[in-house]
């Protein structure tokens, strides 16, 4: 499909002046109200769990929501997209990783951005619970990686009733995700993401022990460090490099067989233009991708509008294709 080049995200407030703002500011002061979980616990065939965390209409379309990395399903995207769908009438569906959940999980491994075992579970459970005909996925940073690696690697196996997909804010490469994470400019982010994942690698440390070398924790100096010594040995990859191949959504999304779209701001301070594959989406009869020129990672605020931008775009681009 041809490249979306006329956004219809335009501006976002004005004293969102860059990137850094518009990803910072929602994040930190934007609170969605009125959002009524009903959360279950999924047991997993491992003997792990997750938990989700349900808004029923009584609908015959559900919506799936995946946050990002060390986020939840209280996060100000999740919730706002989960406002705006049950709003017109939508049951929702958000779900938390292993360990997002405010519990930390069983197994010793935790989560990551090419995890499709995870979201398959809660597809499979959601299609098992009630009959409903369309499913339609929505992710935010990771969650729209697995999102999409769920849809590539999968290709035509995927139940019949996930008819759409649309992801913002997606680092479909993860090398160079990992490389742009060490610049100065975004020590914020790296510094954030690092703390509370160390919290969660000492804690497995210690309810395995030889699992992995927490000396190793000490010796991160870049974020390759981490995904070199935890990210790879807890999720069964060879090394770094190994789990950014296998994890990385470009490398799966040609076989997508549902209409996708992939939303990436161009002022985004934590992805580079990998990480948007735009040559695959040319000639591809079912991605979609769009590149306003504002929005920096999963923000796309409208000045003095209840919902983000990326929320009503998830919702228009959803009655586009069902």
């Amino acid at each position: 499909m041809p490249i979306i080049r006329n956004s219809s995200y335009k501006k976002a407030p004005f004293f969102q002046f860059n990137g850094h703002l518009q990803t910072i500011i929602p994040g930190i002061f934007r609170k969605v109200k009125n959002v009524n979980y009903q959360r279950e616990r999924l047991e997993l065939e491992d003997q792990d769990f997750l938990d989700l965390d349900w808004i029923n209409n009584e609908s015959q379309s559900l919506v799936l929501l995946s946050h990002g990395l060390e986020g939840n399903s209280d996060r100000q995207y999740i919730k706002g997209a989960a406002k705006l769908f049950s709003k017109n009438g939508w049951d929702v569906l958000a779900w938390n990783c292993r360990s997002c959940s405010g519990e930390m999980n069983r197994s010793s491994r935790l989560y990551h951005h090419g995890d499709i075992e995870d979201i398959g579970a809660v597809i499979n459970h959601a299609l098992r619970k009630k009959e409903y005909r369309n499913l339609v996925m929505v992710g935010f940073s990771m969650g729209g990686a697995m999102t999409l690696n769920y849809l590539g690697k999968n290709g035509m196996n995927i139940p019949p009733q996930v008819k759409a997909a649309i992801a913002f804010s997606t680092p479909c490469d993860l090398k160079e995700g990992a490389e742009i994470l060490n610049l100065r400019s975004n020590t914020v982010y790296r510094n954030r993401f690092l703390r509370n994942l160390k919290k969660k690698i000492l804690i497995k440390g210690q309810e395995f022990p030889g699992l992995i070398d927490l000396k190793k924790l000490q010796e991160i100096r870049e974020w390759r460090d981490f995904d070199e010594h935890f990210s790879a040995p807890l999720n069964n990859y060879k090394d770094a490099e190994d789990f950014y191949f296998n994890s990385s959504a470009k490398n799966f999304m040609e076989k997508i067989q549902i209409p996708t779209l992939l939303v990436n701001a161009q002022n985004d301070p934590i992805l580079t233009p990998s990480c948007t594959p735009t040559v695959i989406a040319k000639n591809h009869p079912n991605i979609f991708i769009e590149n306003p020129s504002q929005g920096g990672h999963c923000g796309f605020m409208l000045p003095n509008q209840e919902f983000a931008w990326s929320e009503i775009r998830a919702l228009e681009f959803t009655s586009e294709v069902l």
